[in-house]
C-alpha cells in the first residue's frame, strides 16, 4: 500500500471512530499511534509521547487559552452580558425585529470578551429569550438569531480557536485577531440585515417591543463603557505591541475580576465555579492538543499533506476550486464535530495544501487569510443540521423552542454566511487590511 493510500485510509478510520461517538482525543490518539508505530516502533512512540505531553502543555503561548476562558466567565458573573443586551434593546428594541437585532449586537460585543461560541450562545439565551418570549417572538426567529449570534463568539477577537490556529500554523496571534475584526463586524451587519428582511416579510415572527425613554438609553450607554474600555485595552494593547497576547489576557482577567468585585459579584461561589469551569474546558482542550501532536507526527512521517498537494497540482485544478473543496469539507465536518477538533484535525492537512496554491499572496498573508476563512466556515458548521451544536444549546435553554424550529430559523443566517465567505475569498483585502498584509 502506498503512503498516500495508507494516509487516506487512516484519515477515514479516524473519522469513522468519531462518527461511532468515540471522543475526538481517543480517535486521534489511536490512529496517530498506529500510524506512528507503522513508521517507527512502539518504543519510539512512548518516548515521543513522554516528551510531547510536557512540551505541549508547558507551551507559554497556550497559557492565553485558560486566561481568556476565565476572563469570559468573570465577565458573565459581573453581569456584562446583561448590560450589553440591555443597551442594544433600549436603542433598537422598539423596531420590528429589534430584540433579535439587539441579541446579535450583544452576542458580538460579548464575544469580544468571551472567545467561546457555545458560552456566548448559552449566556445570551438566558438573557434574551425571556425578553423575546414576552413580546411573542416566533421560536424560529428567537432560536435562529440566538444560534447565529452565538457563533460570533469564536470570530470576534479574542478567540480561543484563533489562538489554537496561531499555534498550529506558527502565525502571530495579534495579526489573526486583527484579521478577524472586519469579517466579524460584517457578520454582525449581515445578521441584522437578515433580521430586518425576515421581519418585513413575516412581521408576526418579530413584533416590536416598547420604546425606551432617552433617559434609559443614556444610562445604558454609560453602563457599557466598561466593555468598550476592556476590549480596547486587551485587543488594542496586543495590536499596539504594548503587551503580548498572554499579558493582554492576564490584564483582562484582572480587569474583569475587579469589575466583578465592584459590582459585588466576587463571591466565593462565583470565583470557585469560574475557576472550575475554566479548568474543565482547558483540560479538554489540552488533552486534544496532546493527542493531536501524535496524530500530526504521523502525518509528517506519512507526508499526506505534501502528497495531496502534489497530486492535486498534477490535475491542474483552479486554486479557487481546490479552496472551495476544502471549505466544503469544513462545512460537512461541522455537522458532526466541534470547532476545536475540526481545526486540530484538518489544519495540518489543509494549510500546506492552501499554501501550495497560486493565490497571489505571501505565505504569511495566505496562512492568515486561510485561517479566517476556515474559522468562518467552522462557525457555519455550528449552526448547520443535523448536529449544529449552537442550535442544540439554544433549544436546550428554552423548552418552547423545538429543535426543528431553530434549524429552520438559522437558514437565512446561513445564506448570509455563504455571501460573507464569498466576499472574503474573492476580496482577501477585507481580512488582510488591518494586519497590514494586503
Amino acid at each position: 500500500m502506498s503512503d498516500l493510500a495508507f494516509g487516506l485510509l487512516m484519515f477515514a478510520a479516524m473519522f469513522g471512530l468519531i462518527v461511532l461517538r468515540f471522543p475526538v482525543a481517543v480517535a486521534m490518539a489511536v490512529i496517530g499511534a498506529i500510524g506512528y508505530i507503522e513508521y517507527n516502533s512502539f518504543f519510539s512512540l512512548a518516548q515521543f509521547v513522554k516528551g510531547s505531553v510536557v512540551g505541549k502543555t508547558s507551551n507559554y503561548t497556550l497559557s492565553v487559552i485558560p486566561l481568556f476562558i476565565l476572563m469570559g466567565h468573570f465577565a458573565t458573573k459581573a453581569g456584562l452580558s446583561a448590560a450589553l443586551f440591555r443597551f442594544a434593546r433600549f436603542w433598537v428594541g422598539h423596531i420590528r425585529g429589534g430584540l433579535a437585532m439587539a441579541t446579535i449586537v450583544a452576542c458580538g460585543a460579548f464575544g469580544a470578551i468571551c472567545g467561546s461560541s457555545l458560552a456566548t450562545g448559552a449566556t445570551m439565551s438566558r438573557i434574551a429569550l425571556p425578553e423575546m418570549r414576552a413580546v411573542n417572538y416566533s421560536p424560529k426567529m428567537s432560536g435562529g438569531s440566538l444560534a447565529a449570534g452565538g457563533t460570533l463568539g469564536i470570530l470576534i477577537p479574542p478567540s480561543v480557536i484563533l489562538v489554537i490556529y496561531a499555534v498550529i500554523s506558527e502565525q502571530s496571534i495579534g495579526k489573526l485577531f486583527m484579521a478577524a475584526m472586519v469579517p466579524g463586524v460584517i457578520a454582525v451587519v449581515f445578521y441584522m440585515i437578515v433580521i430586518f428582511i425576515v421581519a418585513r416579510i413575516h412581521p408576526e415572527m418579530a413584533p416590536a417591543a416598547m420604546r425606551a425613554s432617552w433617559g434609559d438609553r443614556m444610562r445604558s450607554l454609560w453602563s457599557i463603557w466598561i466593555v468598550i474600555a476592556l476590549f480596547a485595552i486587551v485587543v488594542g494593547g496586543i495590536y499596539a505591541g504594548l503587551f503580548t497576547p498572554t499579558e493582554g489576557a492576564s490584564v483582562g482577567v484582572v480587569a474583569t475580576f475587579a469589575i466583578m468585585a465592584v459590582k459585588g459579584e466576587a463571591t466565593i461561589d462565583n470565583i470557585v465555579s469560574s475557576i472550575l469551569e475554566t479548568a474543565q474546558t482547558t483540560g479538554m482542550i489540552m488533552l486534544i492538543l496532546v493527542t493531536a501532536e501524535v496524530y500530526n507526527s504521523f502525518l509528517a512521517m506519512n507526508g499526506l499533506p505534501q502528497t495531496l498537494a502534489a497530486t492535486l497540482g498534477g490535475y491542474d485544478l483552479s486554486p479557487v476550486l481546490v479552496l472551495f473543496g476544502m471549505l466544503l469539507i469544513y462545512l460537512l465536518l461541522g455537522c458532526v464535530m466541534d470547532s476545536i477538533s475540526m481545526i486540530l484535525l484538518t489544519v495540518p492537512v489543509f494549510l500546506p495544501l492552501a499554501l501550495s496554491l497560486d493565490l497571489g499572496l505571501s505565505p504569511e498573508a495566505a496562512a492568515i487569510w486561510f485561517g479566517i476563512l476556515a474559522l468562518m466556515v467552522v462557525e457555519m458548521g455550528l449552526i448547520t443540521p443535523p448536529i449544529g451544536l449552537n442550535v442544540f444549546i439554544i433549544a436546550a435553554s428554552d423548552p418552547e423552542t423545538k429543535i426543528q424550529d431553530a434549524f429552520i430559523g438559522v437558514i437565512p443566517f446561513l445564506l448570509s454566511d455563504i455571501v460573507r465567505v464569498g466576499l472574503i475569498i474573492f476580496f482577501p483585502v477585507i481580512a488582510l487590511w488591518l494586519p497590514g498584509l494586503s
